[in-house]
């Protein structure tokens, strides 16, 4: 089944606002305020002296068991950890202050279809805050090093906490993504996006071939089958630091020939999906059709992971299969292309070819078949 989902919102105009605390200036918070530069600004002038809720990552005790599953994620409802409940209980803290465009559980309307297939010590700190547009649940924004104003692009310790993020969050439906330059990043400050969605996207379900592989790390990379867009899939490692290791090499060789592309960190942080595209490109040099550019649907992690945002009511009426299967095949790359970001990959991440064999998907909803919320059906492609 696909799922087609399309909220009914009400936006409305708020402030700016780039701190937790900056909607409460009163007399209580005036001489904090005076120490920075006056608007709680997340700079150099105020960010060191705000009061911020903290977290810190149990670094040496997921060191020893990257390898095991945690219970939360085994397709029974998720035992909430300490950093899911802190996180959504700021992020509905901010939303019950009004600090939201519009709220994502408003006058929603669901439609369905039938479907063939479809931080690390460092001299900044790194903060969550929210999207004033979210588009599900619990949307937040992660920022590490923020003080350092890092571009757009990866670096090892900053993908290194967007694993750790989604690892403690311990919730195999709260996943964690990334837009490159040129792949629908909306700013160039080095952010990863993170939502709750209770059900599987249809690219994690996906059946993959394994094509290369490290006898010494033990991580392994695999190629998506039977989807619209070509990806590459990390798992493995010995160490958490392996597996990053591996896809922020990959990430930044690509970067540096100019591959746009788009992760998304899946099932608790066990697996990343990596996926070059072309879509911006393609319609710079206008060989993306009228149609397509009239939805207005820039395909970014969520869009090509099978979560798309449709802007009019005309594009949710019509809706289907084969509307997504076009969109999402003008985002892949020719063979000729993909061919070259493998060979990419196998040099960044010092990887070894494998005989490819094809292998079910098993993820942390649990063997087979991931298990969706009772309301929602598996293998859901949600249009909103």
């Amino acid at each position: 089944m696909v799922s087609v989902l399309e909220r009914k919102l009400t936006i409305k105009r708020v402030a700016t606002v780039v701190s937790n605390y900056q909607e409460n200036a009163s007399t209580d918070n005036l001489e904090s305020m005076a120490q920075g530069c006056g608007r709680n600004c997340l700079g150099t002038c105020c960010l060191p002296v705000s009061n911020l809720p903290l977290y810190a990552f149990n670094t040496a005790e997921e060191e020893q068991c990257h390898d095991k599953v945690d219970g939360s994620c085994d397709g029974k409802s998720p035992e909430k950890s300490y950093l899911n409940n802190l996180l959504l209980g700021q992020w509905e803290n901010r939303m019950t202050r009004g600090l939201f465009r519009f709220e994502p559980s408003e006058d929603g309307e669901t439609r369905y279809f039938p479907c063939s297939q479809i931080d690390p010590e460092g001299s900044s700190a790194s903060i969550i805050a929210i999207n004033v547009s979210p588009i599900e649940y619990g949307h937040v924004l992660l920022i590490p090093r923020v003080l350092d104003c890092l571009p757009q692009k990866i670096v090892h310790d900053g993908l290194m906490l967007a694993l750790h993020f989604a690892k403690e969050a311990s919730n195999p439906f709260f996943r964690v993504g990334y837009n490159s330059l040129g792949a629908f990043a909306t700013i160039n400050h080095l952010h990863f996006q993170a939502y709750f969605l209770s059900a599987p996207f249809p690219i994690e379900k996906a059946p993959t071939c394994k094509i290369m592989s490290s006898k010494d790390t033990r991580v392994m990379v695999s190629k998506l089958l039977n989807y619209p867009v070509k990806g590459l899939v990390f798992e493995g490692g010995n160490k958490l630091c392996d597996l990053c290791d591996a896809i922020a090499s990959s990430c930044i060789l690509l970067e540096s020939n100019n591959v746009a592309f788009n992760l998304l960190i899946s099932d608790c942080g066990k697996r990343v999906f990596l996926l070059p595209q072309c879509y911006a490109e393609k319609q710079a040099r206008g060989e993306v059709e009228q149609e397509l550019l009239d939805t207005q649907v820039n395909p970014a992690v969520w869009e090509i992971s099978g979560h798309m945002v449709l802007k009019r009511r005309k594009d949710y009426d019509e809706a289907s299969e084969q509307y997504a299967w076009k969109l999402l095949s003008d985002v892949s790359l020719s063979d000729e292309r993909f061919q070259d970001v493998e060979k990419y990959v196998c040099e960044a991440a010092n990887l070894q070819e494998d005989g490819g064999f094809i292998s079910t998907v098993e993820t942390s909803y649990g063997s087979g078949t991931p298990q969706a919320s009772p309301h929602l059906p598996q293998d859901c492609l949600v249009l909103r």
